[in-house]
């Protein structure tokens, strides 16, 4: 069997073992009330950081651990010319989610929707869709490529777009802007998305590309979702995480100053004590 039919066969698996997951509730995954979660921020092929996180995780003797995972395309090439071969580390993660199907979860992001949309994302100069299917097609060829892409987009589109935690922690790509609070419908998690959703000016659409939310938005969400914290990422920190407001942690796994952050679930947290157990990629030996 090729690489590229290999590569089918796998993201194919991948979503439907996203789809059947356990802990599934309509788009939103119900973490259980025991064991731990590894929140992460954008990944954007960072395959090191994924590395170090599979490391830390040591799913294979820790089964009440679950990691959740986003945003993990996207990367930027160290040359203008240089192909984005992030494609290499989302077959890492959906491989990683069969081997662990239900310790391994994913959340919907902003360039994972651009990627199954084909909604151009202008960043560096280039338009990172693009690069991202000429990417795939260095790595299995002109004459796969059409054939893979397709195959990621169904894994793509499997994605959950959030977890909730019983210590009332909420976890997510973003949240949906102010100006979208009004059209944003909360229970769009509750339920399993379809292509309006996903699409421009749909309830996860406004959800994964949302920026500087306010105390209103953190509010109101919080009501709606029956949560005190939210943990994010999709805002760019060039030290790894930002602490918005007592209720809101934006963290970033893209980059040599990454991290990600372990939480156990039975117990209730502060964001002092949230902030407290944050962890560098860096520090993992």
């Amino acid at each position: 069997m090729s690489d590229a039919l290999r590569a089918i066969d796998l993201f194919r698996e991948a979503a439907e073992l996203n789809r059947q997951d356990p802990l599934r509730r309509g788009s939103l995954l119900e973490l259980p009330d025991y064991g731990q979660v590894v929140m992460t921020g954008d990944m954007h092929g960072h395959r090191q950081n994924f590395q170090k996180l599979v490391k830390f995780a040591r799913l294979e003797q820790t089964p009440i651990r679950h990691v959740l995972l986003h945003e993990l395309i996207h990367e930027e090439p160290v040359t203008y010319a240089a192909h984005d071969r992030s494609v290499e580390l989302l077959i890492d993660a959906a491989r990683w989610k069969t081997f662990f199907p239900d310790q391994v979860h994913f959340l919907q992001s902003n360039h994972e929707l651009a990627q199954l949309n084909s909604h151009e994302i202008t960043k560096c100069g280039r338009d990172v869709a693009n690069d991202f299917d000429e990417g795939v097609a260095s790595v299995f060829g002109a004459e796969h490529a059409d054939e893979v892409l397709e195959a990621i987009d169904v894994f793509l589109a499997s994605f959950p777009v959030a977890a909730r935690s019983p210590n009332r922690l909420f976890f997510s790509h973003s949240l949906p802007a102010p100006c979208d609070l009004a059209q944003f419908d909360p229970t769009c998690v509750f339920r399993r998305h379809d292509q309006l959703d996903l699409s421009e000016d749909g309830d996860v659409y406004r959800m994964v590309w949302g920026r500087r939310h306010t105390e209103v938005v953190i509010q109101t969400l919080g009501k709606a979702w029956d949560v005190d914290i939210f943990i994010v990422g999709h805002q760019p920190q060039e030290f790894g995480y930002q602490v918005v407001s007592d209720r809101l942690l934006i963290l970033s796994s893209d980059h040599n100053h990454g991290v990600f952050l372990p939480i156990d679930l039975k117990k209730p947290y502060t964001m002092a004590d949230l902030e407290a157990r944050i962890q560098k990629f860096c520090g993992v030996e």
